[in-house]
């Protein structure tokens, strides 16, 4: 196994610098770019966050613009990416680096890995792209990867796996740590990716992988717990040209963000008609009605959205046309499915 982690710079850097995708973030070594770049990236395609990447430095582009940006246009900027804790993160992190850090980004990995919503993986991306550090990001295509070369059996997703491979990884970094780091993900992103048949030809690694007669198999992952599903009715109240919303709490899923009244439990026809009557809605007619379900990653709602016209504006609720809300107001995804089914 050494001997593997030994032989992965000589042959992923000439590999990467050759293979490379041209991405807006590797542009530059601006530890603010490399951050946003690694926050929006969690749990989502690459291809997705150009646009969101290029639209959030347009409009915050400095840690000092973040660091006092209002939070609805924040959120709005993050719409549809998912997880708003991150740029909830990202903002509080911006206010630490302003504060404590007198605007400039820290350069030692335990300073960056002790700001908001930056874990491990971020910290060592973060030292080791834009600072040049020996710190390495080990991500769930890194791990894939070193599984695969290494033909391991060990559950790849565990706290004592990870630590190893980051510890193996540390001791034979070179100095375009950037690079290297860079490299790993782009083999694990392109090459070895996950969910497919890797692509064993393309791999400058072949020549030493012990795993390709069964690197589809891998890496080996711990037994899952089956997600908790959650029926909702989602009533899409309109007066009009508007539309009910409002707020939800500030603590706990999608905290503070955006949404159409709901509630826990499946209601359809006359009984939601009902149902919205003792929320405060006058209801004139019932419109239509859409299923949908949104996945989280601990959970499933089954989700029924109810179009309703109502006589009156109810005072409960924050009342918007759908030009605001397209604007102003940060639906996730999970309502914003409703909102692109208004007829």
């Amino acid at each position: 196994m050494e001997k593997i982690f030994r032989a992965l710079p000589d042959a992923l850097l000439p590999w990467y610098r050759e293979n490379k995708r041209q991405l807006p973030w590797r542009e530059d070594q601006e530890p603010y770019h490399i951050w946003l770049s690694e926050i929006m990236l969690q749990q989502t395609r690459v291809e997705a966050v150009r646009g969101y990447y290029h639209r959030f430095l347009q409009a915050l582009p400095t840690v000092a613009d973040l660091s006092v940006a209002d939070d609805e246009l924040i959120h709005k900027l993050w719409e549809g990416l998912g997880y708003y804790s991150r740029v909830r993160n990202l903002k509080k992190a911006a206010g630490v680096i302003m504060n404590d850090h007198g605007g400039v980004f820290p350069r030692e990995y335990e300073k960056v890995l002790s700001l908001p919503g930056i874990g491990p993986y971020t910290a060592g991306a973060i030292c080791s792209i834009a600072f040049g550090q020996p710190t390495p990001a080990v991500d769930g295509n890194v791990l894939r990867v070193i599984a695969r070369l290494t033909d391991e059996d060990t559950p790849a997703d565990t706290p004592q796996y990870r630590r190893q491979v980051e510890k193996k990884l540390t001791a034979v970094y070179p100095k375009d740590a950037g690079d290297f780091t860079q490299a790993l993900m782009e083999l694990g992103a392109t090459v070895c990716g996950p969910n497919r048949e890797p692509d064993c030809s393309k791999c400058p690694c072949s020549g030493f992988c012990k795993g390709q007669y069964r690197a589809s198999a891998l890496p080996k992952r711990s037994a899952k717990r089956p997600r908790k599903e959650e029926e909702r009715t989602v009533f899409i109240v309109s007066c009009g040209e508007r539309f009910a919303l409002t707020k939800r709490p500030e603590k706990g899923l999608l905290a503070g963000l955006w949404q159409f009244p709901d509630i826990s439990c499946s209601y359809t026809g006359q009984a939601a008609v009902d149902r919205a009557g003792e929320m405060g809605f006058s209801v004139s007619d019932l419109r239509y009605e859409v299923e949908k379900t949104h996945i989280f990653t601990h959970i499933t709602w089954k989700m029924r959205g109810v179009y309703l016209q109502a006589t009156s504006m109810c005072p409960r609720f924050e009342w918007l046309t759908a030009d605001e809300i397209r604007t102003r107001a940060a639906l996730p995804t999970a309502y914003r499915q409703f909102f692109e089914e208004i007829r």
